[in-house]
């Protein structure tokens, strides 16, 4: 191994220790299975980076299958970096207490957006649900396709995409989040021998919803479910009794487009008619479908892009349309305060001391 210039790196140099502290500012949401964060990065020198830090509930953290797919979800994501997912930049552990820490992303979800504008009775601009619908097909077609740093294709299957886990930033990009159900061919399917549905089945396909193997096609039915919900301002499947959604989503057929988003361009109808085939095989795959909204888009009056969506939203949430502050909101989450304590009390004592402490770049250096 050797660094940019050439040089030899020894054994002792590929490794740098160093010890990590987060400030918590306010819970952002709790979920089934963890709790997210909105927090601080801190680091030397008053360094200071806003992160999304998600941490499991503490009673699954103590069983092993639920910590499991916890760690799963960071190992699966960590090395899928791209424009259109949320990134994960640790997986960390204090006393027993898992946490990600992630890509921080000020502004609402999907799900955010839908009931806004179902409050003021205004439908989503049809080029902007497109534009957001392409942006998510983007991200699961880098997803559906990534392989790994030991040439490993993955083809990783999302499986949970919904309105609740698309996030849209204020200035108008689209990240999809939330990889926690994700199945990648290498790993253990962590649905499988279960008697209950892992994700949300109002956004499930067919072959998901009745248990059946699932793969990339799963995600692209999932996508438009989401881009009819944008469109149409209301859930294409209803069912809450478990049987009735299965009947609902695998047997009946698919409710009338048209009919439920008036004046919807039959071009439009038609991309999220295919993705929507019962048949996985009849289905576009996330690439395909992400192109033909594109090119939809693009032939447009008014093309959609990150700042006309960020004039949207803008105008959608004028009192929210800010970075938020910090709110001294008390969390549960104990062990990462004790931890930032114990560090600030550690700085204070050390500056009493007047210790001699070698800086890190000079131990990295191998300047002692």
């Amino acid at each position: 191994m050797t660094t940019a210039a050439g040089l030899p790196v020894t054994a002792a140099d590929r490794y740098i220790e160093y010890a990590g502290t987060f400030r918590l500012v306010r819970k952002i949401a709790v979920g089934g299975m963890a709790t997210v964060y909105e927090a601080e990065q801190l680091g030397p020198a008053g360094f200071a980076k806003r992160i999304a830090l998600k941490v499991i509930h503490p009673q699954y953290a103590k069983q092993k299958e639920w910590l499991q797919l916890f760690i799963d979800e960071a190992k699966l994501s960590a090395n899928l970096m791209h424009g259109n997912i949320v990134q994960i930049y640790q997986l960390g552990e204090v006393a027993g207490e898992y946490f990600i820490a992630m890509e921080f992303i000020q502004g609402p979800t999907l799900r955010l957006v839908i009931d806004r504008h179902w409050e003021l009775g205004q439908r989503i601009p049809l080029p902007l649900a497109a534009y957001v619908a392409s942006r998510v097909c983007r991200a699961l077609d880098f997803a559906h396709n990534f392989v790994a740093p030991d040439k490993r294709r993955l083809d990783i299957v999302h499986r949970d995409v919904s309105p609740g886990n698309v996030m849209a930033s204020w200035d108008g990009h689209i990240k999809l989040a939330d990889f926690g159900i994700a199945k990648a061919r290498t790993s253990i399917d962590p649905a499988a021998g279960r008697q209950f549905l892992m994700g949300k089945k109002h956004y499930m396909s067919p072959e998901q919803i009745l248990g059946l193997s699932v793969d990339a096609r799963s995600d692209v039915f999932a996508v438009g479910v989401v881009l009819y919900e944008l469109l149409a301002l209301e859930p294409l499947f209803t069912e809450d009794i478990t049987q009735l959604a299965i009947d609902e989503v695998a047997v009946h057929p698919t409710p009338n487009i048209r009919a439920k988003i008036p004046g919807i361009d039959p071009e439009l109808e038609q991309i999220i008619s295919v993705a929507l085939n019962k048949d996985p095989a009849l289905r576009p795959t996330a690439a395909a479908m992400g192109h033909d909204l594109d090119e939809w888009c693009a032939a447009q009056t008014q093309i959609p892009s990150p700042d006309r969506l960020h004039d949207h939203l803008a105008k959608l949430f004028p009192t929210t349309f800010q970075p938020a502050k910090h709110s001294g909101e008390k969390t549960s989450f104990s062990n990462l305060k004790k931890s930032a304590k114990r560090l600030a009390v550690g700085q204070a004592a050390a500056r009493g001391a007047q210790r001699k402490r070698t800086p890190w770049w000079a131990r990295v250096l191998g300047k002692d």
